[in-house]
This record gives structure tokens, C-alpha cells and sequence, in this order.
């Protein structure tokens, strides 16, 4: 049985909010592709409500795509404590925390609803269930606390 990286994580001793280099990966013809682990609340004490969620989401995948070249996706986890972000080639954990930082800010001061990308039935399987108020509110949340660049140990990268 394939040991999943993400269960092999003390989410314990972690400290949120943090940027994490999962894994990066070369593939047969030289290519590297990273994962990271983008944590915005506390594992086990805090989870961001689907709504919220879904539109940082749709929100980071546009945003992050300006700013990072490379990005092949953003998801959330499933425990909705946070998001993969998947990228062609490796930057490091400060670079993403400069640039998550720097898009969080622009969410909470810029961007209203019709900014958001993606929210019509026709766009989303699940359009229903958006909610910038939310979105904003937890980038307040992940700003004020800060970005670490570690997840043991709290390095907040400015």
C-alpha cells in the first residue's frame, strides 16, 4: 500500500498559517513539478465553511495564476483547513507566502463579487454555495496572524 504524504504529517505539531513544500517530482523526460501545502487555519481547531472555501478557491486560482507562472491547480483539502497548490517547476516556500500574502490582501481590499471568476451554473458545479464575505474574513484571519514559511516553527514572511 502507497504511503500518502499527508498522513505521515503530525498535523499536531504544525503551526497555521503556513506555506509547505510537500513533494517535488521529476518526471521520465526531466520535467519537476511541486506541491504545496497553502494552510490557512489551525488543523483539528478550525475549519473555513464550504462557501468561504469554495470562493477563495475560484478566487486563488485566478489571482495566483498572475503572479506564479507554472501553477497546474489549486485545491482545497478535503478537512477545508487549507489548499494544494501544484506548479511546474519548484519556487520556495517564501516565494508562495510573498505571493499568497500579496493576493490575500488584494481579496480582502479589491475584489467584489463580480470579480469573482467562475460562479454561474453554467461555470460551477456547485455555484450556490459562494460566499466572498466569507473568503474576505478568512483572508483577514490568515493576514493577521501571518504567513509562515515554516510549519513547525513560526517564520512569518513579510
Amino acid at each position: 500500500m502507497a504511503q500518502v504524504e499527508s498522513f505521515t504529517l503530525d498535523h499536531t505539531k504544525v503551526k497555521a498559517p503556513y506555506v509547505r513544500l510537500i513533494a517535488k517530482e521529476q518526471g521520465t523526460k526531466g520535467d519537476v513539478i511541486a506541491n504545496y501545502d497553502l494552510r490557512f487555519v489551525q488543523p483539528n481547531e478550525k475549519e473555513i465553511p464550504t462557501g468561504a472555501l469554495h470562493t477563495l478557491e475560484h478566487l486563488l486560482a485566478d489571482l495566483l495564476r498572475d503572479r506564479i507562472d507554472g501553477i497546474i491547480d489549486i485545491s482545497p483539502f478535503g478537512c477545508r483547513t487549507g489548499f494544494h497548490l501544484i506548479t511546474w517547476g519548484v519556487y520556495s516556500p517564501t516565494v508562495i507566502a510573498k505571493v499568497l500574502t500579496e493576493v490575500l490582501n488584494k481579496i480582502v481590499d479589491d475584489i467584489e463579487f463580480e470579480d469573482v471568476q467562475g460562479v454561474t451554473e453554467k461555470e460551477c458545479g456547485n455555484y450556490r454555495d459562494h460566499s466572498l464575505y466569507g473568503a474576505k474574513e478568512y483572508a483577514k484571519l490568515v493576514l493577521e496572524s501571518g504567513i509562515s514559511d515554516d510549519p513547525f516553527e513560526r517564520h512569518v514572511v513579510k
